[in-house]
């Protein structure tokens, strides 16, 4: 990968002297528009159960002259994404290619339907440290934070520790004004929308069935369900979701893709065999989140995007619009599907890591991050290590094992964003991994994230 120092903006087969404004909105104005509507192998989220060892740091800090993003218009494997062809973009409805990837995944909302979220009335600014030199141990090697963006393919990296950036790196031609895709990382997003109704008491308690709020699912399996147990992805009901292309989740996503338009509620209704009592076991299935994000409209009576952007999106001062994908009936696709820029992805990871609270404005209720990110004694099967053999799982968030609370929102092909409340460090991290998932594909970052607490978590 081509060294790329300070601000300077680099485009694909050479490095301008363009500002980095005017190299970024080039990119942002050549948008492709898609047309056309084919079959649909739709990118969902699912986190594999890794195991990770401990990694080692070294406080070792470098002092770049001016810090700030830096690009590079290559990567890991450029060519096979797409770099000869300027990482061209593909269209709705088709088999994702490896050679569009790059393109695709931030230009997601511009390939299908979406709604718009608004950037903040009043931005609020992160400050600049120097990059740190982070080094951490994989396997038998240990490696430093550069031979990271050489070995995955990543398409963005920002680490921050409260309100200061400390790192963020661009590669495949990718700048501070794309919006990336978060795959499944919304599924959290909608769980914290919940919290903030259940405060505004529009939802009476998460503890109501479903049909209370969306009467179209009366007298079915996911209709005679908690909002708990959708919220723990412990609902009991059969969904298969392995991503070849024959499972329920593609059958759910070629309904809200590429189907003719049809009310949501009907196409969730169709998954209605329960396999196991509500509460009891955890089973990871993008259907439940669905059946949130049709909870929250019908609740607050106000688009999901459009909540967002009320409760959350505009009071912690992002810098660019972000969007939502919709599907035919103009609801969100609440399972996945947001686009955000990097920068504001770290915005909502800062306050997460704050526990809701935002420049002494409490935004979600603290104790519905405490409650979303911590197993109850009750929900033993929803621990790390038994709701899978790594992770733990929350309200629509992962939990890492140890003593201290630490989590992450995970998405496939690499979207993650981890945090760590006690030294507010955050990591956002997405990528275009080529499967969408990989088992053991969370080693690696899981490493460098362990090293980024032990080097930067005093």
């Amino acid at each position: 990968m081509p060294r790329v120092t300070g601000l300077r903006c680099c485009s694909h087969k050479r490095t301008h002297t363009r500002t980095c404004e005017e190299a970024s909105a080039m990119i942002w104005g050549a948008l492709w528009r898609p047309r056309g509507c084919r079959r649909l192998f739709l990118p969902v989220i699912v986190a594999s159960a890794v195991w990770t060892p401990l990694a080692c740091a070294q406080d070792v800090r470098s002092a770049p002259a001016k810090p700030g993003p830096v690009f590079s218009d290559s990567g890991p494997d450029a060519e096979q994404y797409g770099a000869a062809e300027g990482y061209p973009v593909g269209r709705r409805g088709a088999a994702p290619e490896l050679n569009k990837l790059v393109g695709s995944y931030s230009h997601f909302g511009e390939i299908y339907p979406s709604r718009r979220v608004a950037r903040a009335t009043a931005p609020w600014q992160f400050k600049r440290a120097p990059e740190p030199s982070i080094t951490y141990s994989f396997g038998t090697e240990k490696l430093g934070i550069a031979d990271y963006l050489k070995r995955n393919p990543v398409t963005g990296l920002l680490i921050a520790r409260d309100d200061t950036i400390l790192y963020e790196h661009y590669q495949y031609a990718r700048t501070d004004h794309h919006r990336f895709v978060s795959q499944s990382m919304a599924k959290t997003l909608v769980a914290m929308l919940v919290g903030i109704a259940v405060s505004e008491g529009r939802i009476k308690s998460i503890d109501d069935l479903v049909a209370t709020y969306v009467p179209g699912l009366a007298g079915t399996e996911y209709g005679s369900t908690s909002i708990r147990a959708l919220l723990n992805m412990s609902s009991g009901v059969e969904f298969s979701e392995v991503y070849d292309g024959n499972d329920d989740i593609a059958r759910l996503g070629r309904a809200l893709f590429v189907d003719a338009p049809k009310d949501p509620a009907a196409i969730v209704a169709q998954f209605n065999t329960r396999t196991a009592p509500p509460g009891t076991k955890f089973h990871y299935a993008s259907v439940e989140t669905e059946i949130l994000g049709l909870v929250l409209r019908a609740a607050t009576g106000t688009p999901v995007a459009d909540y967002l952007h009320d409760r959350i999106w505009d009071p912690i001062g992002t810098e660019a619009d972000a969007s939502w994908v919709i599907d035919g009936s103009g609801q969100e696709i609440a399972f996945c599907c947001f686009n955000a820029t990097l920068r504001d992805y770290a915005r909502l990871a800062r306050l997460l890591a704050h526990d809701g609270a935002w420049e002494g404005r409490q935004l979600i209720p603290r104790q519905w991050l405490l409650d979303a990110t911590t197993v109850r004694p009750a929900d033993g099967h929803l621990a790390p290590h038994v709701a899978t053999r790594y992770f733990g799982y929350g309200y629509q968030v992962w939990l890492l094992p140890g003593e201290q609370r630490r989590f992450a929102l995970l998405g496939i092909r690499g979207q993650v964003i981890l945090v760590d409340p006690a030294s507010k460090l955050v990591m956002v991290h997405t990528a275009v991994r080529q499967k969408p998932n990989e088992p053991g594909a969370l080693r690696e970052p899981l490493a460098l994230w362990s090293a980024v607490l032990q080097q930067l978590g005093q």
